[in-house]
């Protein structure tokens, strides 16, 4: 039977479309292995093997997780180097990053007659309003520049009781500087006197919280000196200083080298003051001490810009003239040289005539001796009543004519420089005055001597004898903190604090040991105290810290078990870290098992300090985020402290610890 030819035609046209059909199958299939190698082969030539490449048809699907945004672009960059990007399906994913460290939160609080000024970098979480108003309410009158940054992260331990401190210091310092960190609060203030700066001290110890480590450096202003005196002696007795003022630290220096010069031996103070009348002040005194001691004996006063130069009897006058010209010459301009040259004491029919006050240890004052008329006779006996109490002056001068113009000026300053003794005796002569006897303050024998060039006037001789004995300590006077200091480690020479094998409990023979520190450190007051806990190199070093974190902290435990007021103390424990013996013999890790009592002090400065513009420049760049809030990063933030209830170590690394 014969086909007709529609069928054929048909039969024809099929064949050929199913042939199309599995040409354009394997068409397709080519392109998707051609665009899969070439994509493959463009990541992996990037170093992007992470990323999965899968074609379908025209797409090309991009999938896995990529290490960050950064690399994710790339890889998808580099893709669309190989095909159309809009053939491109990115299904990658980014790997969640690490939480970003914590910066390290910091303040900077300046107080001065312009306002106060804080710059730094706080935690978003604290009440940033609050604090300006607290601030703005210490000093209602002035100015209150906030350049404060913000980040969110926690709150840190310890940062709310530093900075509600330091808001507490700044009311109580008018003029002060004010580091904030977690958990630590360094000060630096200027006060009115040496009495105000030890209370204030005493104050800000009491009120600091439990934990926070308090640095603090408060400077007492330099006293006003006037007039400005300097007073060197030298005579058989030797080379000494009755006054000495200098005006700088460099001045004080010179000063003190000319005397050592002149035959000065020991210790010998300078007060560094205000009020000095020249630059020159150090050259001039060093100069002038320079030159009595080539005359070889005397006196030389430095009053303001007055020199006067006294020689001892029986210089050799041309040897006089000569250092008087050179002196004259050498002195800085302003200053105005007296040059005196004793006469040779002449023989006397009789005695001298003389007036003498004295001052008993009790408290009685005798006037003896030759007043000029009756005039000084009252005014010398109403005056030592005021001075001295009208009970306790007892009188018996009589009147003699004829003596020196300025006797009255002599005896009543002679007799309010010995109302500045405890007890001692002044004796007015002729030829000069002389004042020996006691005094309870160092400070005495320089301003008896300003007060005497001050009265007596230019060329005045005067000798002045002065011994200071220190006031004795009352029986219940609190220790000084570097009493209390030598006191706790006088106490473990006799029997050092000990503990169980490799625990952090203190042995049984060690209690009357802490007993006896109990005590000392009850009767000292407030007291900035660090409990150092130390071990030997035996064991792990890790583990070691651990272990003296854990002794000091007993200790600490211990003390507050006895009553002992412990707010201001904090225990550390160093570990390893600090050995005061060879770790290599018994004896020495002997020694280095130790618990010690140190003193917290003050960190010395060692930058100068820096205005609100640089202190600006230095914090770091602020990014912002996607909602509106400013985060601030600080590559250098350090971790938080550790927990001071650590576990004790236990195990056999630790057990000759």
């Amino acid at each position: 039977m014969r086909l007709s030819s529609n069928i054929i035609v048909l039969l024809a046209f099929v064949t050929g479309a199913a042939l199309c059909g599995v040409a354009a199958i394997f068409a397709v299939s080519a392109v998707e292995d051609g665009t899969e190698i070439g994509v493959r082969r463009a990541l992996d030539m990037q170093r992007h093997t992470w990323a999965e490449v899968e074609a379908d048809g025209l797409r090309v699907i991009l999938s896995g997780t990529a290490p960050d945004e950064a690399t994710r672009f790339h890889a998808l960059s580099t893709a669309g180097e190989v095909v159309d990007a809009a053939r491109i399906i990115d299904e990658m994913a980014v790997a969640k990053t690490a939480d970003l460290a914590a910066p390290r939160f910091s303040a900077e609080i300046l107080r001065n007659d312009a306002g106060i000024s804080i710059i730094g970098l706080i935690p978003g979480a604290s009440d940033r309003a609050a604090l300006i108003e607290s601030l703005r309410r210490i000093d209602a009158d002035g100015a209150v520049t906030e350049l404060i940054e913000t980040a969110d992260y926690p709150v840190p331990q310890g940062w709310e009781d530093a900075m509600g401190f330091a808001v507490i210091a700044l009311s109580r310092l008018p003029r002060s500087k004010i580091s904030v960190d977690a958990g630590r609060v360094e000060i630096t203030a200027i006060s009115d006197s040496a009495e105000a700066r030890d209370k204030l001290e005493a104050e800000l110890t009491r009120a600091a919280p439990p934990g926070l480590r308090l640095a603090v450096e408060i400077a007492a202003p330099r006293p006003v000196i006037t007039p400005f005196t300097l007073r060197f002696i030298l005579d058989a007795a030797g080379a000494r200083f009755d006054a000495c003022a200098a005006d700088t630290e460099a001045a004080r220096e010179r000063i003190l080298a000319a005397a050592a010069a002149a035959g000065l031996s020991g210790e010998a103070s300078c007060t560094i003051g205000l009020g000095v009348p020249s630059p020159h002040w150090g050259a001039a005194a060093a100069t002038s001490i320079a030159a009595l001691a080539e005359l070889g004996g005397g006196i030389v006063t430095l009053s303001d810009a007055d020199v006067t130069l006294l020689a001892a009897e029986g210089t050799d006058p041309a040897l006089f003239d000569r250092v008087a010209g050179e002196l004259g010459s050498a002195l800085p301009d302003l200053f105005a040289l007296h040059a005196v040259l004793p006469e040779p004491a002449a023989e006397a029919e009789g005695g001298p005539p003389e007036f003498t006050a004295t001052r008993s240890p009790e408290g009685l004052v005798q006037l003896r001796g030759r007043l000029s008329d009756e005039y000084l006779q009252h005014m010398a006996d109403s005056y030592a009543k005021a001075r001295f109490g009208s009970q306790s002056v007892h009188t018996a001068t009589r009147i003699v004519p004829d003596l020196p113009e300025d006797w009255s000026l002599r005896v009543l300053a002679g007799l309010e420089a010995l109302s500045r003794l405890s007890y001692g005796a002044v004796t007015v002569t002729p030829d000069g005055l002389s004042l020996r006897g006691t005094t309870a303050r160092e400070e005495t024998s320089a301003e008896v001597a300003r007060l005497l060039s001050d009265k007596l006037g230019e060329g005045a001789a005067y000798t002045l004898d002065l011994t200071y004995r220190a006031p004795p300590k009352p029986a219940d006077a609190v220790p000084t903190p570097e009493e209390c200091e030598a006191r706790l480690a006088m106490v473990q020479q006799g029997g050092k604090i000990t503990f169980e094998p490799g625990s952090a409990t203190i042995a049984e023979e060690s209690l009357p040991v802490m007993e006896k520190i109990a005590e000392i450190l009850s009767a000292c007051g407030d007291l900035r105290l660090e409990i150092q806990g130390h071990t030997d190199s035996q064991g792990r070093e890790v583990m070691n810290q651990q272990l003296s974190q854990s002794r000091a902290q007993s200790v600490l435990n211990e003390l507050r078990a006895r009553r002992v007021l412990t707010a201001t103390y904090t225990a550390v424990g160093y570990g390893e870290s600090q050995p005061i013996a060879d770790n290599k013999t018994e004896e020495g890790r002997e020694e280095n098992r130790r618990i010690e009592f140190r003193l917290i002090r003050p960190k010395p400065i060692a930058e100068e300090h820096k205005t609100l513009e640089e202190l600006v420049e230095e914090l770091p760049a602020p990014e912002a985020a996607e909602d509106g809030e400013i985060i601030v990063t600080d590559p250098d933030a350090g971790s938080g402290d550790g927990d001071e209830d650590a576990p004790i170590p236990q195990g056999d690394d630790n057990e000759q610890n």
